[in-house]
């Protein structure tokens, strides 16, 4: 089990590496690129969300990185669902979660490269 947690640990830390798993496994068995890209978005927004969280945490001395994550996907799911009851009458759910979700991955991959780039500038200040 130790192995599996520091395999996951890795993954987290490095959250293109799952991306390029995911994608080069679906291609590979389902030839179709567009759905191979989807995947690899939906499997790799959970690390990204654990990277970030984390990267928050220690950027700001902080415990709050994940929670504050969630807040802001309940937030978006909440305005995405009222948003679809004032123009369709309805929520449809599962289009709800995947735009919330999508909508992760591209805010998660961006705050991932902002936190790392502002965590290692800080970093090589602190050592000059």
């Amino acid at each position: 089990m130790n192995t599996i947690e520091s395999f996951l640990s890795v993954l987290s830390m490095l959250p293109f590496f799952p991306f390029l798993i995911v994608y080069f496994l679906v291609l590979y068995y389902k030839k179709q690129k567009k759905v191979a890209l989807l995947t690899a978005m939906d499997v790799t927004t959970i690390f990204l969300i654990a990277a970030v969280a984390a990267l928050f945490n220690n950027t700001f001395d902080s415990g709050f990185g994940f929670y504050l994550i969630l807040i802001l996907l309940l937030i978006a799911l909440g305005l995405i669902g009222s948003a679809q009851t004032r123009l369709k009458g309805k929520i449809d759910y599962k289009r709800m979660f995947r735009v919330v979700w999508r909508m992760a991955f591209v805010l998660m991959g961006f705050s991932y490269l902002v936190l790392m780039a502002f965590g290692l500038f800080s970093y090589i200040i602190a050592l000059m």
